[in-house]
């Protein structure tokens, strides 16, 4: 499959460090759209439900996905619903650490570009430094760090984005024009564009996210992505002609939940908005 590589230190991603920040992101985004597709990106918590399989499950879900975005477990997980809430206390409980996990991602190789998905207690445990050159190190193409306001996140890009390292910015309904603004100029890889208040793992709006979309899209040099909510085919179809991109979180975490192969479920988002008779099976990327 494409989006797995070796595990050898010459089959690792290239990393450099005058890379853009977030640029494998955004290529891979666009490469996605290029297919005549949105881009899909899967959303997985470290360690869970098998940290011992966690580089398995890892690889699997990079077969299929355009991005891979992997949350690190926090005990106070405000912006996830009960499902990722659910998981980050049991990877924590099994011994997840954010030193473990990068390791992991290391060691998975994986060619389909990562995020972290962290709150910003543990990244400031960990440094901001160690953090911008071990994940760049490992493979890492982004951060997204919902708890840190875009104000009091210019000291963290100052470090992280020299070594190719980019933050995705979120913005939501009720951002104000000129706020919507400079977030979409500063953010790296892709806007993360929240549909709806509330927490990951709920209800989706079709209709109000694509009013919102349009919206955010007409701001934005980069390719937005749509999150919380995203569970059905279904719901691709709908967005698709709106969004350059949707990430699919709680549903896949509860199909892993129940030892699910997650290819299955992924292959159905990713096909979901090709024109019939042009299936996508992850080999043609």
């Amino acid at each position: 499959m494409s989006g797995v590589i070796g595990t050898s230190a010459e089959s690792r991603p290239e990393r450099s460090a005058d890379r853009a920040p977030g640029g494998r992101v955004e290529s891979a985004i666009r490469a996605a759209n290029l297919d005549g597709r949105p881009a899909l990106t899967a959303f997985l918590t470290a360690g869970y439900p098998h940290r011992d399989r966690f580089v398995d499950t890892l690889r699997s879900v990079a077969t299929e996905a355009d991005v891979v975005e992997i949350g690190v477990p926090f005990s106070d997980p405000m912006a996830d619903g009960v499902t990722i809430q659910r998981a980050s206390r049991s990877a924590l409980e099994s011994g997840v650490t954010l030193p473990w996990i990068l390791s992991e991602i290391e060691r998975a190789a994986v060619q389909t570009p990562v995020v972290l998905m962290s709150y910003l207690n543990p990244l400031l445990a960990f440094g901001f430094d160690r953090l911008a050159r071990q994940a760049a190190d490992v493979g890492v193409d982004g951060c997204i760090i919902p708890d840190l306001p875009f104000e009091e996140s210019l000291e963290v890009l100052d470090v992280l984005e020299p070594l190719g390292v980019g933050v995705v910015q979120f913005v939501t309904p009720v951002t104000p024009d000129e706020r919507l603004a400079t977030l979409c100029a500063r953010s790296r890889g892709f806007v993360y564009a929240v549909t709806r208040t509330g927490t990951t793992g709920g209800t989706f709006d079709p209709d109000g996210a694509a009013m919102m979309l349009e919206r955010v899209r007409s701001n934005s040099p980069l390719p937005v992505q749509v999150g919380f909510g995203v569970r059905e085919p279904a719901q691709v179809r709908v967005m698709a002609p709106h969004v350059d991109g949707l990430i699919v979180g709680s549903a896949l975490v509860e199909r892993l939940e129940l030892d699910e192969d997650p290819v299955p479920f992924l292959r159905s988002l990713r096909n979901a908005a090709l024109p019939d008779g042009h299936p996508s099976t992850g080999d043609a990327r």
